[in-house]
């Protein structure tokens, strides 16, 4: 998992390393997460990387920060995704 946080808002992108493929991806700007506070988008936007990943087949995967701090958005990603079903 491959995350993106911006001043605006939080993307993250599932990537198979080995093809390098984007296998799911979510970004703030969708309509479900466009109007929440940045904290509550940030979960919601893990839960539903979890949905699609479960839908393509994914159960656990390796979460890439990207050089942001562990904390605020990039932590509430992270649990939105694990609670969503995703292991990491």
């Amino acid at each position: 998992i491959s995350v993106f946080r911006s001043n605006r808002g939080i993307s993250a992108q599932l990537i198979d390393d080995d093809s390098g493929r984007t296998l799911a991806a979510v970004n703030w700007t969708e309509s479900g997460l466009r109007d929440l506070g940045p904290t509550e988008q940030a979960n919601r936007a893990g839960s539903l990387l979890a949905e699609r990943a479960r839908a393509a087949g994914i159960e656990s995967a390796v979460f890439d920060r990207g050089g942001y701090q562990y904390h605020g958005r990039v932590k509430a990603l992270a649990e939105g995704a694990r609670e969503g079903g995703l292991q990491f």
